[in-house]
């Protein structure tokens, strides 16, 4: 009975002619709070990167600058790190995955081939990257992506390799 009363109260209140006003107004309250309730995503630009086929960092939007740090220990020696780099749609020509030491010195480039796939794999040997790391005076390494489109590169991923992974990979 009560709920009767309450919408019928409602009911009258809304739709007599004086009182249009405070619908207008609730309307379009309703109307911005679901607008403003999506957080935009500008730009078609991102990356997702894979360690044995697991995805481990995607980044998209205005997310795309920000750098994490992937770690490759012993359960990822075999594997491989797959970097799939997405251009508003297309996809790159001259596209190059390097790592670099903390002194921007190259250590390793792989150059990939243009393809017509929407989403191209880029692999890259872990054992070969753990390698790199007798190289340098520490652990840390970067994984830069470079294309046409792209040409100062951009970093993607602080590579951290675990000592034990370092000491165990001829």
């Amino acid at each position: 009975m009560r709920l009767r009363i309450s919408i019928k109260f409602f009911k009258r209140y809304f739709m007599t002619m004086n009182n249009k006003k405070p619908i207008v107004v609730i309307a379009l309250l309703a109307f911005c709070a679901t607008l403003f309730s999506f957080a935009p995503k500008f730009g078609g630009e991102g990356y997702q990167v894979y360690v044995n086929n697991k995805l481990v960092l995607e980044h998209y939007g205005s997310q795309i600058d920000l750098v994490k740090t992937l770690t490759l220990d012993e359960y990822s020696a075999n594997g491989q790190i797959t970097v799939k780099y997405y251009h508003c749609g297309r996809v790159s020509k001259g596209r190059v995955i390097t790592i670099k030491d903390d002194q921007n010195n190259i250590l390793k480039q792989w150059k990939f081939t243009d393809v017509a796939e929407s989403t191209p794999a880029m692999n890259c040997s872990v054992k070969e990257i753990i390698g790199l790391q007798k190289s340098i005076h520490n652990n840390t390494m970067n994984l830069y992506y470079a294309s046409s489109e792209l040409p100062g590169g951009r970093l993607l991923a602080v590579i951290q390799v675990s000592n034990a992974t370092a000491k165990k990979t001829p």
